[in-house]
């Protein structure tokens, strides 16, 4: 089956990117499942049911969030009546929503979905390690679901890494999401997972992350409050993965980056 994932989208820029380029990515790379990382949707901090609704008439499937989840109040209320929105699963126990969900592909496949954040430079959560373990316990591709994606929403490359080599085999793909600069080493472990450390951000690149540079500069040179930080509004670029994985034992078989629109040097994966 084949599977797109586009990281944290960042404001109005972002959300135009991807409302721009999604119906061709779709068109060219026909997936079964589309996922988009929504925590910075709404003008740079967390997402609304609108948002979200939006996502979900573009073709989006899931929408996953990370430590900006709950900046907007409303979705408090309307994360646990919409599956489809995802927060990390290693918060507390009785926090809100879901961290994990089974869905339905376009073709009939079954896809686990599951988010975890990281712990070093974020909020103390419980360990990601064994808070995946207890999702995944009992249950393996081929049994359940037929592909398993799981993101990793975390400052440390070290930590991603490390998670992404701990469910080597296991799942499908482990990518990265919260760092908004997408990394060069698409790659498949030797066990069958594809990974890549940091899917990128869907936003304007000429800024600090997705942010705009004056304010966002202010912060370095001053260590005193500065004016709130505002997404940047140029052009975006829309970045992701591209997953192909293996019907029999959904393993990866090729994963490869998207990158379209804006300032950044663009790929868009060839059938």
């Amino acid at each position: 089956m084949r599977l797109v994932y586009f990281g944290d989208v960042m404001g109005k820029s972002g959300r135009v990117g991807l409302d721009t380029h999604l119906p061709q990515i779709i068109r060219e790379l026909s997936p079964d499942f589309v996922m988009v990382n929504g925590e910075n949707a709404a003008h740079g901090f967390g997402i609304t049911e609108k948002i979200c609704n939006q996502f979900f008439e573009l073709g989006v499937d899931v929408i996953t969030t990370g430590n900006h989840a709950w900046d907007q109040r409303e979705i408090i209320n309307y994360i646990d009546k919409e599956p489809r929105l995802l927060r990390p699963l290693n918060y507390p126990e009785h926090t809100p929503g879901n961290g994990s969900g089974i869905f339905e592909a376009r073709n009939g496949a079954q896809v686990f979905v599951g988010q975890v954040m990281g712990r070093l430079f974020m909020e103390s959560l419980d360990d990601p390690f064994m808070a995946i373990d207890r999702e995944l316990l009992n249950k393996k591709m081929g049994d359940g679901f037929d592909c398993a994606v799981v993101d990793v929403h975390a400052e440390a490359t070290s930590e991603k890494m490390a998670i992404g080599q701990y469910l080597d085999g296991r799942v499908s793909m482990v990518v990265g999401t919260h760092s908004h600069i997408p990394t060069a080493d698409a790659q498949i472990l030797k066990k069958g997972t594809a990974y890549q450390t940091d899917l990128g951000m869907c936003g304007d690149y000429d800024s600090v992350i997705g942010m705009k540079p004056g304010a966002a500069i202010d912060r370095f040179l001053k260590k005193m409050p500065s004016e709130r930080l505002s997404p940047s509004e140029g052009v975006g670029t829309v970045c992701g993965v591209f997953l192909e994985t293996n019907n029999d034992t959904g393993h990866a078989i090729r994963i490869e980056p998207i990158r379209i629109g804006g300032r950044l040097a663009g790929h868009l994966p060839m059938l």
